[in-house]
């Protein structure tokens, strides 16, 4: 039987009163869930859940609900399957600060190893978009850097980025793609990054980007659109990052007008 616990202290990142409406009545896989949850907070990251048996027996449900508020909360992040093995009480999900911090700069300040696999460097003609966000004339040659995000040496994101080579000429020679984008500009172009334009939604990953990052294409994907300009307001890159939705969380700090 599902046992009921006292009220937890209230916090912001939980639903209200446990997400269950005031007359009581939830999805019996979604009771399950709660109860799930507090077991995960009792074992701690890295432990592995009992098995499916064993907890479909302790809430004495069927082993279909049981499935049903793990996988919700695999999707989540608050749970890590892995095939042959079983499945485990996942880390804590990784915070991309929305500000101009770069990727490495935010993994560093969370103590995790930043790295970057390259998939794509190319040059290619603006098209009538991306000459508008990046106010060149349409056609004129942009460099277009694609790189797997990693963190602690796992896969969590695609990045692409787009830069207006008229403005940054001898680029492709100066820049390690490996490396850090925004160090060679700063270094070797002079540029000092004053804002920027952001724009976040949910997706599913296509499926060369599941591939990309490994994921599965049903997970579901934060996808931040940017356009960051220097200080004197002129458009330095245009970015299209895509994170595992189980495994990242977006911060900004937003302050009056």
């Amino acid at each position: 039987m599902i046992s009921s616990h006292p009220s937890p202290g209230r916090r912001a990142d939980k639903p209200v009163r446990a997400g269950i409406p005031e007359h009581g009545r939830v999805p019996r896989y979604y009771a399950v869930k709660t109860e799930l949850l507090w077991l995960v907070e009792a074992l701690g990251e890295g432990a592995a859940l009992p098995s499916e048996r064993e907890l479909a027996c302790r809430f004495s449900v069927s082993r279909v609900t049981l499935r049903q508020a793990v996988a919700e909360l695999v999707l989540e992040g608050r749970l890590l399957r892995r095939h042959g093995s079983g499945t485990y009480v996942a880390p804590p999900k990784l915070v991309q600060p929305l500000s101009l911090v770069s990727y490495a700069d935010g993994m560093r300040a969370q103590g995790i190893r930043p790295d970057r696999g390259v998939v794509t460097v190319e040059r290619l003609p603006a098209d009538e978009v991306l000459a508008e966000d990046l106010l060149v004339p349409h056609g004129d040659p942009v460099l277009h850097l694609e790189r797997v995000m990693l963190a602690d040496g796992a896969r969590v994101g695609l990045e692409s980025t787009y830069l207006p080579l008229s403005r940054f000429p001898g680029l492709l020679d100066a820049l390690d793609p490996a490396g850090s984008l925004h160090a060679c500009l700063r270094e070797r172009f002079g540029v000092e990054f004053g804002g920027a334009e952001e724009r976040v939604e949910t997706v599913l990953a296509a499926p060369r980007e599941a591939l990309l990052i490994g994921t599965n294409p049903a997970l579901p994907m934060l996808l931040l659109h940017r356009v960051a300009h220097d200080r004197s307001g002129t458009p330095v890159e245009r970015s299209r990052s895509l994170y595992r939705g189980d495994r990242y969380s977006l911060a900004a700090r937003v302050r009056a007008e």
